[in-house]
């Protein structure tokens, strides 16, 4: 038995990991890589493995850098089936479909600089035909029920609480005599985050393959993201700006949704119009409509008891139209955009960030994590320049990051997942999903618990799972 770790090491991006057991091989997620655009290209179209060669594959969750190029593994020869949960499948089936979107306006993007410099034409990694094919292949699960995967090896989801459908991914696995369990945490979400449960706590495994985006890092109590939320906005509203938030479709957009719906009730903020400028958004909130069995217990009350929907308010509108969306550039009066992508990398937010980056007047909120070399990292770091669709522009509006709507578990409520685990039985802990610093940082902290041999693979580390 072993593993293989082919992406989001010592980066956040690109999940891919290899357990093989005898002649078989199981795939944990098939996420894009995102980063300096020849990078990016160069890794999602080799894959580091034959897909032919891969029996089944599991997946985590539907977030980009978990799903992404799945198309490209079924397009390449992959013949299995892919097991993720009723919602996380739900939600690929519209995720995955705009990513094919994305890369074929990309590509006919540069083709027409292409044929001006009379240079051969590119192709984009996958079509909205290859994500049909890819869909075929999945096959939905509950959560808590194990499901055969291939000869030798069962698995069952456990909630990760992250984002709709999010999964830790528990794994039985048989070979020779030999028995391991491994425990795949995807990304693990926040305790007492709005809309959806807390992750499941796991007490038993050989293995443990645990996601460090903020292993180094504390996040503020949730608790306070309403109030901070409202203080942004007042403080923009009364200067007559703009609130821009680029958001991740799922997840992060709805969070929102669901705090502006509160603090409107309460009086705490204006009636200020809210647009969330995104179709992939406004799919993905129906889906979330759907799967409210998912829900915590406070917003299932709210949405089906109450018979009140925490996605919808008066003065919010959900803009699939691209005329639309276009005439909110035009607008003066103080309000909110919601817009993806969330790394601020494509989308409708590229667009507003253009028309609205040098106001003083308005506010660019960052609620979610921005990997390296994106415009959304640069805007964090507050620089004074950057560059939108090739041209540079001065930033003159207010940069303010709120952490507090971070999906992602923080260094405490990592360590406390982990120190549940029996010490004596834990073989050994990969630490994946973090840029190095958060990485190495985790490593230590759960080596400070008293658990023994805890590594920070790199790309292409195999390990032997005794």
């Amino acid at each position: 038995m072993t593993i293989q770790f082919h992406g989001a090491v010592r980066t956040v991006t690109g999940s891919m990991h290899v357990i093989t057991i005898g002649e078989r091989k199981v795939l944990l997620d098939c996420g894009l890589f995102q980063g300096r655009r020849k990078e990016a290209e160069e890794k999602n179209r080799n894959l580091p493995f034959n897909p032919r060669e891969i029996a089944a594959m599991i997946l985590s969750h539907a977030h980009i850098d978990h799903s992404g190029n799945i198309p490209s593994l079924v397009k390449q020869g992959f013949e299995g089936n892919i097991f993720a949960t009723f919602a996380t499948r739900d939600l690929c089936s519209i995720m995955l479909l705009d990513s094919a979107h994305i890369q074929e306006k990309d590509a006919e993007y540069v083709n027409k600089r292409h044929r001006k410099k009379g240079l051969m034409p590119v192709e984009p990694l996958y079509t909205k035909e290859d994500v049909v094919d890819a869909l075929q292949h999945f096959v939905g699960h509950s959560y808590n029920r194990w499901f055969f995967v291939t000869n030798g090896v069962k698995a069952k989801f456990v909630e990760a609480g992250h984002i709709l459908g999010s999964a830790q991914v528990i794994l039985e696995a048989e070979e020779a005599g030999l028995h391991n369990r491994i425990v795949f945490t995807g990304d693990l979400g926040r305790p007492k985050l709005p809309i959806l449960r807390d992750p499941a706590h796991v007490k038993e495994a050989d293995y443990l393959i645990i996601e460090s985006t903020y292993g180094g890092r504390y996040h503020d109590p949730i608790d306070q993201a309403n109030q901070k939320l409202a203080e942004v906005i007042n403080r923009t509203a009364q200067r007559g700006g703009k609130i821009i938030v680029p958001a991740f479709s799922v997840g992060r957009t709805q969070e929102l949704v669901y705090s502006l719906h509160q603090l409107r009730k309460e009086g705490r903020i204006p009636a200020l119009p809210v647009y969330v400028d995104s179709p992939l958004s406004t799919n993905v909130t129906e889906i979330f409509r759907v799967h409210s069995d998912l829900f915590d217990r406070e917003t299932y009350e709210l949405f089906l008891r109450e018979h009140e929907d925490p996605f919808g308010f008066g003065m919010l509108e959900y803009i699939r139209d691209v005329e639309r969306s276009k005439a909110l550039n035009d607008k003066r009066e103080p309000c909110i955009i919601i817009s993806a992508s969330g790394m601020c990398e494509a989308g409708r937010i590229l667009h507003h960030l253009k028309n609205n980056i040098g106001d003083p007047r308005n506010t660019i909120l960052i609620v979610g994590y921005m990997a390296h070399n994106t415009l959304g990292r640069k805007l964090v770091e507050k620089w004074e320049k950057v560059r939108i669709f090739g041209e540079e522009y001065v930033r003159k509006a207010e940069v303010v990051v709120l952490n507090t709507f971070s999906a992602h578990a923080d260094r405490n409520d990592l360590l406390e997942y982990v120190d549940h685990f029996d010490r004596q039985r834990m073989k050994g802990i990969f630490c994946v999903h973090g840029d190095e610093d958060q990485t190495y940082a985790l490593v230590e902290g759960i080596k400070s618990l008293g658990f023994d041999h805890v590594v920070a693979p790199e790309r292409g580390d195999t390990f032997d799972l005794a």
